[in-house]
């Protein structure tokens, strides 16, 4: 049986680059001839950087070879060997000795409304202040500090200044269990753990320390406990470890504010991120300094046409991977002024985000495509209808997180860009460390619900188990051909894993394996189709989720949708469809669309095969606080399976009440 994915959606709309914005755009179509030779052209890209030191060799590859026993060899590649540099240095000292420290790096929003404006000189000082502080706790070169804390300043400020002395940041999700920040101060060895007395979530403040102390607790290399007050009298009482914890008041705020920076070989590893782990144990990805700062400092130039006098906003939570590309080391080296936000979208109200960009005039949003979903369910009559926000600044749009479905990229563009601002849809994983396949705004003809190409510098195919190209108008797995600056290094202390997750299934060829499916159509767009493990098999025939989600949010009834694929003993699979109703049907439940209905829009849109035997009405979906569906929950709440650790959830509630509805309670 062959393992391709069945490609049935199509999409016939096509949106081309404004002349105006065209005529201004960083990058024009040139830039894909000029990347013919990938390596002489990242080496141009690293140039923008700051280098104490030039690099000796530009690329080295050892690709995984069987061996004498026939064992694969593992991988090893580098980037611009031998150039020394400093990431702090490049994301903040640099701008401000070029004379930019009264540019605005960071215009900071708290949950209740607390707003702080911080320059490049302020940063500057900043950072000093807690690398001589880290430095004075004993972290150096190549120790491991894991950052527990949600977005604010001083989650910025710490991750700069680890880079800034030579250490490793792993920065965890503030919503994430005791359990799971204990695996990853462990699997790191970490020295340090910063984190907060608590954070506001939702309106609330939540203690946090509590948690921290439960994940230290036991066998580990911690040290000590950096403490950043954050929620004070509203959460009073902080259990203490005398001599081990230490507050950031006493020993960040008040050491000096001048550092003289260390400068480090390009290959020197930058941070760890780890996998989901939904399945399995999660994976710590291994991130070096120059060619991934090379490549997250291009890709935001080039792919958000960053201009100095933007206002970027990316929504993505600081420990997400997206957010050390694309709030952290891309903008801050670019020398670009972000907007960085605690809370969640709809508190106070629902209009949070929209009262934010007009706040500060931001121009390029980047966010999650569930958000967008969120916001087309909060505003079926538009925006216009429900609020006066001006929206006028923006100019660019992007989106991140998971495939986006065409009727809302339409909204997006409609309701967010006034119907001209280009949207970029970008696709990557922590694995690549910057994006992989994304539009030029100023170049790319856009079609709604693709990533479109390969960005220059890259090479990416769609083949079929034996890495064959398949068919264009045809799906399969999505691979990259060869290397590129910003890519995973290792797996921390399981290199064998790095091999085998992501270079043995086509080793032969050279290349990484992905692990999503996408479909290539007759023009070469890209449009992914979800994780391979997303995949749903009936009959045989392998079909995406993304596809038949998209059907459904077509549907003028239907706010949100997610598919997944349950046990069938006639079909092997059979297609489940969690909907969220929009509108009317929303507010109330008997009004919700018919399953029949749903069914023929999605045969119309799709076909027979692809309609799903079970509808269930809810009204919330599971999504991580990154903003991506936790489909495996849904397969176990509709298996009555146990769920593990759901602590990483926007919204904790959300499968007891799906459980629920599964089970005919009211």
């Amino acid at each position: 049986m062959s393992s391709a994915i069945e490609n049935l959606g199509r999409e016939t709309r096509r949106y081309e680059p404004s002349p105006e914005f065209a005529a201004q755009a960083n990058v024009g179509p040139e830039v894909f001839g000029e990347a013919a030779d990938a390596v002489a052209f990242w080496e141009r890209q690293a140039a923008r950087l700051d280098w104490a030191e030039p690099w000796h060799s530009a690329h080295t590859w050892e690709p995984a070879s069987p061996g004498d026993d026939g064992e694969l060899s593992i991988p090893r590649a580098e980037w611009f060997a031998g150039g020394r540099l400093n990431a702090a240095v490049n994301c903040v000292d640099r701008h401000v000795a070029a004379g930019d420290g009264d540019r605005v790096a960071l215009h900071f929003e708290g949950e209740p409304g607390d707003r702080e404006t911080i320059t490049y000189a302020d940063l500057q000082r900043r950072v000093a202040r807690a690398a001589n502080a880290l430095t004075a706790l004993g972290v150096g070169k190549g120790d491991r500090v894991v950052v527990y804390l949600p977005v604010l300043p001083e989650t910025v400020v710490i991750t700069l200044a680890i880079a800034r002395v030579g250490a490793i940041h792993s920065l965890v999700f503030g919503g994430f269990s005791a359990a799971a920040l204990r695996f990853r101060v462990e699997d790191t060895g970490a020295k340090l753990l910063v984190t907060s007395d608590g954070q506001f979530r939702r309106g609330a403040a939540v203690p946090v320390k509590a948690q921290a102390d439960a994940a230290v607790a036991g066998d580990n290399a911690i040290e000590h406990v950096l403490v950043v007050r954050r929620t004070g009298e509203l959460t009073p009482d902080i259990p203490w470890t005398p001599g081990r914890d230490v507050w950031w008041h006493d020993v960040v705020d008040t050491a000096a504010s001048t550092h003289e920076p260390e400068f480090f070989d390009a290959e020197t590893p930058l941070f760890i991120i780890y996998t989901s782990g939904t399945t399995g144990r999660p994976k710590g990805v291994v991130h070096t300094t120059g060619g991934y700062l090379t490549q997250a400092a291009w890709s935001h130039w080039a792919l958000f046409d960053a201009k100095p006098d933007d206002v970027y906003w990316c929504t993505a939570d600081l420990a997400w991977v997206t957010a050390h590309t694309y709030v952290l080391y891309g903008p801050l080296a670019n020398g670009t002024t972000s907007v960085i936000y605690e809370g969640t979208p709809n508190t106070p109200s629902s209009g949070r985000h929209f009262e934010i960009i007009e706040r500060y005039g931001v121009t390029t949003y980047y966010t999650a495509p569930t958000l967008i979903r969120t916001f087309m369910s909060w505003f079926p009559e538009g925006l216009a209808a429900a609020g006066d926000w001006d929206l006028s600044s923006i100019r660019l749009l992007g989106t991140v997180g998971e495939a986006i479905n065409p009727e809302v990229w339409v909204w997006f563009r409609d309701q967010l860009g006034a119907g001209r601002a280009p949207v970029v849809d970008t696709w990557w994983q922590s694995e690549s460390g910057a994006a992989i396949v994304a539009p030029l705004p100023g170049v790319t003809a856009l079609k709604p619900g693709s990533a479109t190409v390969a960005v220059p510098g890259v090479t990416v195919r769609v083949v079929d188990e034996h890495g064959e190209d398949v068919p264009r108008g045809s799906g399969g797995s999505i691979v990259i051909d060869g290397t590129w600056p910003a890519m995973s290094r290792t797996v921390w202390g399981d290199p064998e894993r790095y091999r085998d997750s992501y270079w043995r299934p086509f080793a032969d060829r050279g290349y990484f394996f992905a692990g999503d499916g996408a479909a290539i159509d007759d023009d070469g767009y890209l449009w992914l189709l979800g994780r391979l493990d997303d995949v749903i098999n009936v009959s045989g025939h392998r079909l995406s989720t993304i596809e038949i989600e998209s059907a459904l949010v077509a549907h003028p009834s239907v706010a949100e949708a997610a598919v997944v694929g349950v046990g069938d003993a006639t079909t092997g699979q059979a297609v489940a469809a969690f909907v969220i109703p929009a509108g009317d049907a929303a507010r109330a439940p008997g009004r919700a669309p018919e399953a029949g209905e749903l069914r023929d829009q999605v045969a119309r849109a799709i076909g027979a095969i692809a309609k799903p035997r079970h509808i269930v009405i809810v009204d919330d979906l599971p999504k991580t606080r990154s903003g991506k569906i936790m489909r495996r929950l849904l397969v176990d709440l509709f298996d009555g399976r146990p769920l593990g650790d759901t602590t990483s959830l926007q919204d904790e509630t959300v499968p007891s009440r799906i459980a629920a509805t599964l089970a005919g309670e009211v």
